[in-house]
C-alpha cells in the first residue's frame, strides 16, 4: 500500500509540473498558471523588500529579479519530473528497474538519479526497466523531457521579445519626450505650429504599439517582474505618458483647431489600451496599497494637477500650439480626466519599484515644465 501511494504521489507531481508548463506555455493567459504565478509574485515580494531597504542600489537589486525568477522556474519544474519520476521508480528497484552491472541499490538517491536520467533519450544511468510497463514509463519520461526542454526554449524566447518591445516603446517615448519623461513635450512636439495632421501617422502608431505590449504582458505575465533601472523602461512609465498625453491633448487643445485629434480613434486606443494595462499590472502584482482605487482626490492634488496644467498650457503656446480659451476650464478638465487613472498608477508603480517622481516628474513638481529649455531652441539645434 505504502508503495502504490508513493507512485500515486509521483504520478500527482509529474502531472502537476506539466500542468503548470501547459499554463504558462502553452495556454498563456495572465493568472492561469498554477504554480509559475504564486513563484514569481513571492520572489518579486522578496526583492522589492530587499530593494527598497537597498538606498541608491534599489534599481540594481530589483534588475536581478526576473531572470532569477525564470532560473527557478525552470527549475521548480525539472525538480518535480525527477522527484515525481524518482518516487514513481523507487519500488521498483531491484525488480522492474534493475543495474546493468552488479546489485541494484534501493535507496530513493538512487531512484532520484534514475527518475532524473530517464528525462531524456540518453540515460546516464546504470539502471535499466525490465518490464513491459517501465519501458513505456522511461519512454514517455523521455517524451515529457525533450518536450519541456523546448517549450522551456521557446518560451524564454518570447519573453525576451516582448521583453525587447517594451524596452524600445518606453525608449521611444522617452525620446520623444526630448529625454524629459514629460508628456507635453511628446504633444508639444507633434502638434508644434498647430500642424498635428502631420505626424498624427505617429500618434496612431504609439496606440498600436501600446495594444502590442498590453498584449504581451497578458500572454506573458512574468514580463512585468522585468525591471530596468532606468525609469523610462518601466511599463508604469509609458502607461503614464501615454495617459498624460491624451489628458492633455482632450483638456489642452483648442477644440475647433483639433477637435479632430480629441475625437479621433487613435487617441481612444491609446487612452484604453493604457488603462487595461494599469488594470493588468496590478493584477498580475495583486498589490494593494495605501492608495485605493477610486479614492477621491483631495484638494491638494487637484491644485497641483491644476499647476500641472498651467505649465502645460504655457509650454504649448510655447510651440505655437493653439489651447483651449477657458484655462480655468480647461484645467477642471485636465483635473477630472487625471482622476480616472492617477489613482492606478500610485498603486501600480511602487509595486513594480518604483517612485511617483521617477515616473511623472512633471507631475510632482509641474514647475519642472517651466525650466525645459526654450521651444524656438529646437530651430536650430538639439538640446
Amino acid at each position: 500500500m505504502l508503495q502504490r501511494l508513493e507512485q500515486i504521489a509521483g504520478a500527482a507531481l509529474i502531472l502537476l509540473a506539466l500542468v503548470d508548463v501547459f499554463l504558462t506555455v502553452l495556454y498563456a493567459r495572465l493568472g492561469t498558471a498554477v504554480l509559475s504565478t504564486r513563484l514569481s509574485r513571492l520572489e518579486w515580494r522578496i526583492f522589492r523588500n530587499v530593494a527598497w531597504r537597498s538606498g541608491r542600489q534599489r534599481g540594481k537589486v530589483l534588475s536581478f529579479c526576473a531572470p532569477i525568477i525564470l532560473v527557478s522556474l525552470v527549475g521548480v519544474w525539472a525538480m518535480l519530473l525527477a522527484v515525481g519520476m524518482a518516487l514513481v521508480i523507487h519500488p521498483a528497484l531491484g525488480s522492474a528497474v534493475q543495474a546493468t552491472a552488479g546489485a541494484t541499490p534501493r535507496d530513493f538517491m538512487t531512484a532520484l538519479f534514475a527518475g532524473g536520467s530517464s528525462l531524456s533519450f540518453i540515460s546516464v544511468a546504470n539502471l535499466e526497466p525490465k518490464t513491459a510497463p517501465y519501458k513505456l514509463l522511461y519512454l514517455f519520461s523521455s517524451l515529457v523531457g525533450m518536450s519541456v526542454l523546448s517549450l522551456t526554449i521557446t518560451y524564454l524566447m518570447q519573453l525576451y521579445n516582448g521583453v525587447r518591445e517594451r524596452n524600445t516603446f518606453g525608449l521611444k517615448l522617452h525620446l520623444l519626450s526630448a529625454e524629459t519623461n514629460d508628456a507635453v513635450e511628446i504633444v508639444a512636439g507633434m502638434a508644434a505650429r498647430g500642424r498635428f495632421d502631420a505626424t498624427y501617422s505617429a500618434f496612431a502608431e504609439i496606440g498600436a504599439e501600446a495594444v502590442k505590449v498590453k498584449e504581451s504582458h497578458q500572454f506573458y505575465p512574468v514580463l512585468v517582474f522585468f525591471r530596468f533601472r532606468q525609469p523610462y523602461y518601466g511599463w508604469a512609465s509609458a502607461i503614464l505618458q501615454c495617459l498624460d498625453c491624451v489628458t492633455l491633448i482632450k483638456s489642452a487643445l483648442d477644440d475647433e483647431q483639433f477637435g479632430w485629434v480629441k475625437e479621433s480613434a487613435a487617441l481612444t486606443q491609446i487612452w484604453r489600451a493604457a488603462i487595461l494595462s494599469t488594470k493588468l499590472l496590478d493584477e498580475a502584482e495583486r498589490h494593494h496599497g495605501e492608495a485605493k482605487h477610486g479614492e477621491e482626490p483631495d484638494e491638494e492634488t487637484r491644485e497641483r494637477w491644476r499647476r500641472r496644467y498651467h505649465a502645460a498650457v504655457r509650454r504649448l503656446r510655447e510651440a505655437g500650439v493653439k489651447t483651449y480659451a477657458d484655462e480655468a476650464v480647461g484645467a477642471e478638465i485636465y483635473a477630472s480626466l487625471r482622476a480616472e487613472w492617477d489613482h492606478r498608477l500610485q498603486v501600480v508603480a511602487p509595486a513594480m519599484g518604483y517612485t511617483m517622481k521617477e515616473i511623472d516628474p512633471a507631475g510632482h513638481d509641474p514647475e519642472t515644465t517651466d525650466r525645459l529649455p526654450a521651444f524656438e531652441k529646437r530651430l536650430t539645434g538639439v538640446e
